[in-house]
């Protein structure tokens, strides 16, 4: 299969051999959050019989804080691009995929809805979510196998405290940002929902892709530069992955 790039804001190239991969090889697998659809076509690139990627319909729809939910789904349109899913159908064209992009709300997942799925992956997507426990709840309603978790995680909180579950609150402005766990945070949330982890990595970053907005440079970003060159060895965005399964029945 091709490896065709969209020019998208993060290169997830690098980070694939650090995430805890389960075997996907005849497996029905779902990909939540897809955007431009890596991981999704990952999964049918490592042999998987289905994927499933699904995303919300368009910009507005996200969980916009009260003082830009009038004007931060219009306003991402105007920096992103207003057609949400165009860079998912230029890379399913040109790896002629056979991938199936859904539009449903991560909130909107139950059996009745979607089925149920060997593998779920879900990447970088709880940080832009009000009630991001709620959604890892409706994630486990379908998960019948092994769920692979990929976080955005606050690498200060990391560092001064390894192992208390902390999470650091913004929940205003255009980011649409508003709980970043430390990486205890990230495996409390997923043991909250009703996983039990497996296997957890050590954080590491996602470099900035082509089309990122430059990156200011101010004594904070140079101090958090530094910071995740020396706990991750390079910089980018923190994250950590965890694969879990859910405890007892769904």
């Amino acid at each position: 299969m091709r490896s065709p790039m969209t020019p998208g804001w993060f290169d997830l190239r690098p980070v694939l051999r650090k995430m805890p991969w389960p075997d996907v090889r005849g497996k029905r697998c779902l990909d939540i959050g897809t955007y431009d659809g890596f991981l999704a076509y990952e999964m049918e690139k490592r042999g998987a019989s289905e994927v499933i990627a699904i995303d919300i319909e368009d910009h507005t729809q996200w969980d916009w804080p009260v003082d830009v939910r009038a004007t931060g789904g219009e306003n991402l349109a105007k920096l992103a691009g207003p057609e949400k899913s165009r860079g998912f159908r230029i890379a399913s064209k040109a790896l002629d995929s056979k991938v199936q992009l859904q539009q449903v709300n991560v909130y909107d997942l139950s059996p009745e809805r979607v089925g149920t799925f060997d593998v779920v992956v879900c990447g970088t997507l709880m940080l832009h979510l009000r009630d991001p426990l709620r959604a890892l709840e409706a994630v486990r309603s379908i998960c019948a196998g092994k769920f692979l978790s990929a976080e955005e995680i606050d690498l200060s909180l990391t560092v001064q405290h390894p192992k208390k579950p902390l999470f650091k609150l913004n929940g205003i402005g255009e980011l649409c940002q508003w709980f970043t766990p430390n990486m205890a945070g990230h495996r409390r949330m997923i043991a909250a929902a009703g996983f039990e982890i497996e296997h957890a990595t050590r954080p590491y970053v996602i470099p900035f892709g082509v089309s990122h907005p430059p990156r200011a440079r101010t004594p904070r970003s140079l101090f958090h530069k530094a910071l995740q060159q020396t706990v991750c060895g390079s910089a980018g965005v923190p994250h950590s992955a965890v694969l879990a399964h859910p405890r007892g029945p769904i």
